[in-house]
């Protein structure tokens, strides 16, 4: 028990207690719910609603709100609400993060406070990582909320639908399978309009296409191109793969900029022939490298200059060392794949392509010269905001996953979210093993191959989680040679991930996929067709057996990999394959382990089994946590800085946008005291030309607006390279950002103000358009 349990009582179960005693409120109003028709128990939404027009809070309401989603839930999906899923629906209620082991049935869970909160009339945005969820969770949850009257919709990279309420069927007259599942039909989506989308009750969606119609909508010119509405509620399944492994990478939208297709082919040749140790030095921790004397030499001879480092130089520097950093960094097959002549960024958490997502700064181009692919021309950032900013946006935000505590101070620094642990609904019987050790990479692999055909053999099922595809594609090489039949999924055929994944634990299965692939779709033991007696034989053999290959910088995401097994209290085992050759070990692992290999002279792949060695990974996994967590604060503090500058502007604009009369003569009166000018000039304007005149100005103020927001958002980025190198003169970095950043926006802010005054002044309206307004004087 830690010091702070030891004297405040332990706080995750002080609030599981309080849960308990509304559970036991739910609980007694079951047998009331189950008398009622279906059309009684529809009505019950309209009932609610009125308690809380009537004065009622939403706590007041809460028992009764998920006795009936309860309810409506055994009726169309023949899925029962346990009642730890009763508490995590009050966690998530409450706006905190649910920490539930996988296949504790969070999905179902989030119909619970999803619905609640809907009966406020404001939208609940559910999100999701991937579009296949989004769709599968607004089809196959979207009945409950659809049978008790709410409406639904699930947003995808290209379309929209809303759930057709038409297929709400009882669970007596559902189509079911041989083992009297629930078939999902994605047909009961209906395309359309992503306005319509966002207005339902309830919006299952992904986080980046959440995030990319925030941006959207605060570059669009005409109020009726509007799409999002208010961020009320979200609640984020996986909320650690979401809030905290994609929050280092912002969210931008760009167009193209300047063409330097040549130079970027030019510096490839220049690095092609570099070599580590002799042109650069890898720094493995930080992903970054040091360019050696030498390398400078070669370059300023390729290039037929005195000296690199003169002003002239300075874009000549940039593109070497992104040309030395795409060669000595990024590999095919495991930061990218190559696919239909473009480079795609392969998610290093996920192991899921990012088509569209591009590396910055130029490295996306650097890699395509180094492919030798078609090289897309540098964008130029129209608007961008990171997650972390975006989120924090929500009036109120919660989450959900199976692995929260290890970065619960993150949570609770950066969104003030609490993490609280709820109990498995049956006892856990997973085994995890201690890790096999083994002393380079190919007795691994080769131990692994022999461990899969064992239990192919005795038809114990396999999943097998790599960190990349190259260690995917690897694994799946030594399979093959020892003749064991398996599926391979890696961000290459993702498409297929959730059939792949939900069918991995028939009998004699092995799967290979990237540590995150399938995340959020069940494993069933038999596989999803399978018989009571097939699942039972199974159990008999062991459950699932995983595999992991090498242990991930991050605990979670190995927390993930093992919480695959074992769910709803099936059996299962976890062991976690080790080899000094893995990253995490060449980096961390110490000389005295290495010689104690080589002095037992043991074959390649007979391991070792050392539980302090164990422990040293998991020491070495919180550093590197604590590392990128340094990282993401370092990120997330210079965004804050642009982030109030971007709230204000995007305040400004909405109210420019969709404001009536008042707002923006209140705005015009605002940019004139700004720029000195007296606000006569408008209001001279306006009695020549009447209200069409309102209509030019908004158009005038926007255009500027953004053409200067576009230019600062570029200063600002110049702004943040630039002023590390002020640390080199005893100046804190981020000090000088907000300091530096505050006068260039003062700067912004009175160039829009000047642009547009003189603007107006010298602005004729045509007499064509002038004409159609009454009010026009003259």
């Amino acid at each position: 028990m830690s010091w702070k349990n030891f004297i405040f009582g332990d706080q995750n179960a002080k609030r599981l207690t309080r849960y308990s005693q509304r559970v036991a409120q739910i609980n007694a109003l079951e047998d009331s719910m189950v008398a009622l028709s279906d059309e009684e128990l529809a009505r019950q939404t309209i009932r609610l609603k009125e308690r809380l027009a009537a004065g009622e809070t939403i706590d007041a309401i809460l028992p009764e709100a998920f006795a009936t989603v309860r309810e409506a839930s055994k009726r169309v999906t023949r899925l029962r609400h346990h009642d730890v899923q009763l508490i995590g629906g009050m966690i998530l209620h409450e706006g905190a993060i649910a920490e539930m082991r996988t296949g504790e049935g969070k999905t179902l869970v989030a119909t619970l406070p999803s619905y609640l909160n809907a009966l406020t009339g404001r939208s609940v945005h559910v999100v999701t990582v991937n579009d296949y969820l989004a769709r599968r969770d607004a089809t196959w949850m979207g009945q409950i909320h659809a049978f008790l009257g709410l409406t639904v919709a699930a947003i995808n990279r290209d379309t929209s639908y809303l759930y057709d309420r038409e297929h709400v069927n009882s669970a007596d007259d559902a189509e079911r399978d041989d083992a009297g599942t629930y078939k999902v039909a994605y047909d009961y989506l209906k395309p359309c309009e992503r306005k319509q989308a966002y207005s339902a009750d309830v919006v299952y969606a992904t986080n980046s296409e959440l995030g990319f119609d925030y941006l959207r909508d605060n570059l669009e010119t005409e109020a009726k191109m509007l799409r999002q509405g208010e961020l009320s509620y979200a609640i984020v399944d996986e909320i650690d793969s979401i809030l905290i492994d994609e929050a280092r990478t912002p969210l931008i939208i760009s167009g193209t900029a300047g063409d330097a297709v040549e130079l970027y082919q030019r510096f490839t040749k220049i690095v092609r022939d570099f070599k580590e140790g002799d042109h650069y030095t890898i720094d493995e921790k930080h992903r970054q490298i040091t360019l050696t004397d030498e390398a400078v030499r070669v370059a300023e001879k390729a290039l037929g200059i005195e000296n690199l480092y003169t002003e002239a130089g300075t874009a000549y520097v940039h593109h070497l060392h992104t040309a030395a950093r795409a060669k000595a960094l990024y590999r095919n097959d495991r930061e990218y794949v190559v696919r239909d002549g473009k480079v795609v960024i392969v998610d290093e958490f996920t192991g899921r392509l990012q088509p569209g997502r591009r590396w910055s700064d130029g490295l996306h181009q650097a890699i395509e010269a180094k492919e030798g692919v078609t090289i897309e021309r540098e964008s130029k950032t129209f608007a961008s905001i990171t997650y972390q900013n975006f989120f924090r946006m929500y009036g109120k935000l919660s989450g959900m996953t199976g692995t929260a505590s290890t970065s619960s101070e993150e949570f609770l620094k950066v969104y003030r979210l609490d993490v609280v642990t709820v109990p498995t609904n049956e006892p856990t019987r997973r085994v995890d093993h201690v890790d096999n050790i083994f002393k380079n990479e190919r007795g691994k692999l080769k131990a692994i191959a022999k461990k899969a055909k064992e239990l192919h053999l005795a038809g114990q099922p396999l999943l097998i989680g790599t960190a990349s595809i190259e260690k995917n594609e690897s694994i799946s090489a030594y399979l093959t040679m020892e003749g064991v039949p398996h599926k391979v999924l890696n961000a290459k055929n993702h498409e297929n991930e959730g059939a792949i994944i939900a069918d991995a634990g028939r009998k004699g299965a092995v799967t290979v996929a990237t540590n995150m692939a399938g995340r959020g779709v069940d494993i069933k033991l038999g596989g999803i067709d399978a018989t009571m007696e097939q699942q039972e034989e199974i159990r008999a053999l062991g459950g699932l057996f995983v595999i992991g290959t090498e242990r991930h910088e991050a605990r979670r995401i190995d927390n993930q990999l093992r919480g695959r097994s074992g769910r709803q209290g099936d059996p299962g085992e976890t062991r976690f394959y080790v080899s000094l050759e893995d990253d995490l070990m060449r980096v961390f692992a110490n000389d005295m382990l290495k010689r104690a290999f080589d002095s037992m002279k043991l074959p390649d792949d007979e391991p070792l089994e050392f539980k302090m060695i164990s422990r040293a990974l998991e020491s070495a996994q919180t550093r590197i946590e604590g590392l990128y967590f340094d990282q993401r604060k370092s990120v997330l503090e210079y965004d804050g800085v642009l982030n109030t500058q971007r709230v204000a502007v995007y305040a400004r604009r909405r109210s420019i946008l969709v404001g009536d009369a008042s707002e923006l003569d209140e705005i015009a009166r605002d940019i004139c005291q700004t720029a000195g000018v007296a606000y006569d000039t408008f209001i001279a304007k306006r009695e020549e030309y009447g209200s069409v005149f309102d209509e030019a100005l908004r158009r005038v103020i926007l255009r500027v607006l953004d053409t200067h927001w576009m230019l600062h958002l570029e200063a600002m980025d110049h702004l943040r390279s630039s002023v590390n190198l002020r640390a080199y003169g005893q100046r804190e970095p981020i000090i000088e950002y907000k300091k530096e950043g505050s006068r260039l926006y003062k700067d912004m802010i009175e160039s829009v103000a000047r642009q547009v005054t003189d603007l107006v002044g010298k602005m004729v309206i045509k007499r064509t358009v002038v004409e159609r307004d009454p009010n026009v004087k003259g």
